[in-house]
């Protein structure tokens, strides 16, 4: 029997399990796509597993919901961080590593997490999209009617053109709602599909607003599954660090499955 916890951050849900002592079979491709299955298995957007690593509080390994292991995930992030805490890795600080290197993160008495992404590198600004990589790789695309956009047709063009098709890319669609706030829609590659929410995506969308709407730090960002922010320091043309991704991460249930 696997046991696992469900968790959600924003509406991005995740299965997490407690892989300390290394028995669950992450080779296992198809197990995890089961697991995920939301008619056949649990149902969610990925799975995570933690475990430990020399020199971090713990490592967190990430799967798609197709069943192959993901690159960084910003929501997981944060569900791994309240997960983690849960389990007594650490107190209101923790230092973990995951598939696009370390990260810091906190805990703050409301329970949301305050997670530190790694800076992007080369920035494309093109004609009418953004292309940067935020742990995970990025779409950007301004819209002026996002509750009328169709995520799902364009994003999944997107995703399978010429240039993306084979490595695949996250396709976000972003809309201006104030001085300080977007309205963020993402299709994500691995899911294949519209999601409630993407970390590392609205963490694209906040630096895309800054280059092209000059948008100020922190940067409110509202997904379908919620209220996430983003905050950053500028430090030249086109370069960021201190990149913190703020949301909450809620355990929803814990239960075994046959697996």
């Amino acid at each position: 029997m696997i046991n696992f916890w469900k968790y959600q951050g924003a509406g991005n849900d995740f299965i997490m399990i407690d892989d300390r002592n290394n028995t669950f079979n992450s080779n296992d491709f198809e197990k995890v796509a089961f697991l995920c299955h939301r008619r056949f298995g649990i149902g969610a957007d990925g799975l995570i597993l933690i475990r430990l690593k020399e020199g971090y509080d713990f490592e967190m390994v990430y799967f798609n919901a197709d069943g192959h292991l993901g690159s960084m995930c910003g929501n997981g992030g944060r569900c791994a961080v309240r997960f983690a805490h849960t389990l007594g890795l650490f107190e209101n600080k923790t230092s973990f590593w995951a598939a696009d290197g370390a990260h810091e993160a906190t805990l703050d008495d409301k329970q949301l997490v305050h997670l530190l992404m790694n800076p992007p590198g080369e920035i494309e600004v093109n004609n009418d999209h953004y292309f940067m990589d935020t742990g995970s790789p990025h779409y950007v695309r301004f819209e002026n009617d996002l509750a009328n956009f169709d995520c799902v047709t364009e994003g999944k063009a997107i995703r399978h053109n010429e240039r993306f098709n084979e490595e695949g890319t996250n396709v976000n669609f972003a809309q201006v709602t104030g001085k300080q706030s977007l309205d963020v829609r993402t299709f994500e590659r691995g899911v294949e599909d519209e999601t409630y929410a993407c970390g590392t995506g609205v963490t694209a969308c906040a630096i895309a607003a800054n280059i092209e709407h000059d948008m100020q730090s922190p940067i409110q960002v509202k997904v379908l599954g919620g209220q996430l922010a983003v905050g950053f320091t500028k430090v030249s043309d086109k370069k960021y660090t201190d990149i913190i991704l703020t949301g909450p991460a809620t355990p929803v249930f814990n239960a075994e499955i046959e697996g």
